[in-house]
């Protein structure tokens, strides 16, 4: 847990953040920028905490103001989280989530938002169409839902204009990709800066040539600010 920060990307980009990150995760990207929180040899960096425990340091660390805290991972939806949101909305904070879409869970219906973010064929994993839907479906009416798809070259862009086309209803946000490099899981890992500035450029000029303008293409504001750092 750490905060509050600025959440970095997506439908909440610059809101002031508490973050909770999970461990473990389904699935294994290659360009995972959060491997000390998927991969099990980093299992003894992990702090088993119960719902009210993880409540009590997020009023701590926001000093008891009200805000939004993002639940991360790793996946987070492979852990139970339904307690934990029960508290914090007793208090007044909010709640939002970001998952692949490969495990759905009906305290989804409880979130503020929830941003699903299917893996392109960059990642190597595949995408399971009818989980994605079962999560929607867990969501309900209540929470804010929206797309949001890392884009490294044209495969991963044809593939987010399939995910737009499923779901059309959903706001879609595209972000460039930022290839991790060998030592990800320190602190201090490398960053292509430029190669991330040349892919926000492609993705921009394709997204407009396409006149796809419902789409918004945003930077990881984080990764600008502080490189490959990690927050917790």
């Amino acid at each position: 847990m750490f905060g509050p920060t600025i959440q970095g990307e997506g439908v909440l980009i610059g809101l002031p953040t508490v973050f909770v990150r999970t461990g473990g995760c389904d699935y294994r990207c290659p360009w995972c920028d959060s491997l000390h929180a998927v991969d099990s040899r980093y299992r003894d960096d992990w702090t088993p905490m119960t719902p009210q425990a993880v409540w009590e340091e997020v009023k701590r660390l926001s000093g008891g103001v009200p805000l939004t805290v993002s639940l991360s991972g790793g996946n987070p939806a492979i852990q139970p989280l339904g307690e934990l949101i029960r508290l914090g909305h007793r208090d007044g904070y909010r709640f939002a989530l970001e998952t692949q879409g490969s495990v759905s869970k009906d305290w989804f219906a409880d979130l503020d938002v929830l941003v699903l973010s299917p893996k392109p064929p960059s990642s190597g994993m595949a995408t399971d169409w009818a989980q994605l839907a079962n999560c929607l479906e867990a969501a309900g009416a209540r929470p804010q839902t929206v797309l949001k798809i890392v884009v490294f070259d044209a495969a991963d862009y044809a593939y987010a204009r399939d995910v737009a086309a499923r779901h059309p209803h959903l706001p879609v946000y595209l972000q460039p990709g930022n290839h991790m490099p060998p030592d990800r899981g320190e602190v201090d890992a490398g960053i292509d800066m430029d190669g991330i500035a040349d892919r926000m450029r492609w993705l921009v000029e394709t997204v407009t040539q396409d006149r796809w303008f419902t789409a918004r293409v945003l930077p990881q504001l984080h990764v600008l600010l502080w490189g490959n750092r990690r927050g917790v």
